[in-house]
C-alpha cells in the first residue's frame, strides 16, 4: 500500500502587498496560468532579459495606480510577467 506524504509550507500570515492575480483570456501567447516577477525596475529588467536570450511580448503598461506590468518569453519560450509598484 503506498503510504501519502503531506508537505507543510510556511505561509506569513499578513501579506503587506501582492499582486493578487489577474484575469485575461487566453490566447496563443497567454496560454495558461503565469509566473510573475516582482522588480524594482522593470525598463531595466526587459533589457537584461533582452540581452540574456529573450523577447519582449507585451511592452511595459500601465496598471491603475499600482504598479507596472510587461511580459516576456525567456529563452526556452516559457511566457512569463514582470510587475513593478509605483514609487
Amino acid at each position: 500500500m503506498m503510504q501519502k506524504r503531506v508537505i507543510s509550507l510556511a505561509v506569513p500570515a499578513v501579506v503587506l502587498m501582492a499582486i493578487n492575480g489577474g484575469m485575461f483570456k487566453r490566447d496563443k501567447i497567454f496560454k495558461g496560468p503565469l509566473v510573475t516577477i516582482q522588480v524594482s525596475d522593470i525598463d531595466k529588467a526587459m533589457k537584461k532579459i533582452v540581452e540574456m536570450g529573450g523577447r519582449i511580448v507585451e511592452k511595459k503598461m500601465p496598471v491603475e495606480n499600482m504598479g507596472y506590468s510587461a511580459y516576456f518569453k525567456d529563452s526556452e519560450g516559457n511566457v512569463m510577467g514582470l510587475w513593478q509598484d509605483l514609487e
